[in-house]
């Protein structure tokens, strides 16, 4: 939306690393790593582009602002609800100093400012719904940059979808902090996708990740139908499958719970693709603790993970807790659960050869198109026709390396 923003505003956009003008440095700080990064990058810009105008937005200017005014050169430092407030500032006479705006997230509905009309779309887009998050997991330092859970007004985000649907977007991504919070004036997550899913064009809609403790369960049905537009797939996060890490992690659910209704999930939604996050190396995760986790993925129907190490950051409960463990270990163990996340991916992806599934092309190499199926499996075909951002129906044939590969059947 930003770089919409800055296009109807006369801007050109260019890849990070080329000479401009401005500089935007969308900045994160969910793990040390990220925050890390995100210095790097904005003295790389610095350097690179000196006497460019730079802002600095997003998380690490929410909770380190100081910081990055105290570098010199930059310009704009704008936390998580001035972000989008960015082209306002731009014409502003520059300053000896940066202007700081980090205001406190105010807990209410929230409007995001978006540009109805614009160039055509030709690939997947995301679409903010919720921002922030009340249950306050021990490791996380979310809710100190997102604040607490608010959700954006539902005609808001209607309006938005559907100019990105006349457009010619055909994937909306629903995104947020902690999705299954949203609810506005009596309308939660079900209610909706199933206003987006009577949209027309009708496009496919996705959700980006989802807590199981706030997983509206109806939504099975919903990914069930073929006629609905919420495609077959989910993202929940999992962190460990020890209950006694899950205790400390503060995470309101059992291993038997995620378990549970993963399997409930997959017996009511055939095909379904499952992915989950899992954080290894948390204090106090010993030899059994981690068992359990691996033992976990292998009984569930995840076909993927993303693995993570656990990493401190300041202000949140864990950093008091004891037994920490050390960083070889949580290496090692990182990479038994990515192993393990390979052979979960390959037998799913071998179950589907045989079968067909409905693909949104994205992009062209050579011969092939490639795209996302609804269940958010990567397949490719090999076709001389313009694809990109066209749904086909493609029977898969062979799997090679990670890649399905199939012939297409028919196109919509």
């Amino acid at each position: 939306m930003l770089e919409e923003q800055l296009r109807a505003a006369g801007y050109e956009i260019v890849p990070f690393g080329q000479p401009a003008e401005l500089g935007i440095i969308h900045t994160c700080v969910v793990t040390r790593e990220a925050e890390t990064k995100s210095r790097k990058y904005i003295h790389r810009f610095l350097r690179q582009n000196p006497g460019a105008v730079t802002a600095v937005i997003g998380c690490y200017a929410q909770t380190a602002a100081e910081a990055i005014a105290a570098m010199g050169g930059v310009d704009l430092v704008l936390g998580n609800d001035a972000k989008m407030l960015l082209s306002d500032y731009l014409d502003l006479p520059r300053q000896d100093a940066p202007v700081v705006l980090r205001p406190r997230p105010e807990r209410k509905t929230f409007t995001i400012r978006f540009e109805p009309d614009g160039p055509p779309l030709r690939q997947r887009v995301n679409l903010k719904i919720q921002d922030g998050c009340d249950t306050m997991c021990s490791y996380c330092y979310i809710p100190f940059a997102r604040g607490r859970s608010r959700s954006r007004d539902f005609g808001d985000i209607v309006n938005e979808a559907t100019a990105l649907v006349h457009r010619g977007a055909k994937e909306i991504v629903l995104t947020g902090v902690n999705l299954g919070d949203f609810e506005q004036d009596g309308r939660r997550l079900a209610d909706l996708v199933d206003a987006l899913s009577a949209l027309a064009p009708q496009p496919r809609v996705r959700i980006s990740s989802i807590e199981l403790t706030n997983l509206p369960e109806t939504l099975f049905e919903r990914m069930a139908d073929p006629a609905h537009a919420l495609v077959p797939h989910l993202h929940v996060p999992l962190q460990s499958g020890s209950d006694t890490v899950l205790q400390a992690m503060r995470r309101p659910y059992t291993a038997a719970d995620y378990l549970a209704l993963l399997g409930r999930a997959a017996a009511a939604v055939p095909g379904i693709g499952i992915g989950a996050d899992v954080m290894v190396g948390f204090p106090g995760e010993t030899d059994a603790d981690f068992e359990a986790t691996c033992a976990l993925v292998r009984e569930s129907p995840l076909f993927y993970l993303h693995v993570f190490q656990y990493s401190e950051r300041p202000e949140v409960a864990s950093v008091r807790l004891e037994d920490k463990v050390p960083v070889e270990t949580a290496g090692f163990r990182s990479e038994v659960l990515i192993q393990i996340g390979e052979e979960k991916k390959r037998a799913f992806l071998e179950h589907q050869i045989g079968k067909t599934l409905r693909v949104l092309f994205e992009d062209c190499e050579g011969e092939h198109w490639r795209g996302h199926a609804d269940n958010y499996l990567e397949v490719a075909v090999e076709s001389r026709e313009d694809l990109r951002n066209r749904f086909g129906r493609v029977r898969i044939n062979a799997l090679q390396g990670r890649l399905l590969f199939g012939t297409i059947e028919t196109m919509e």
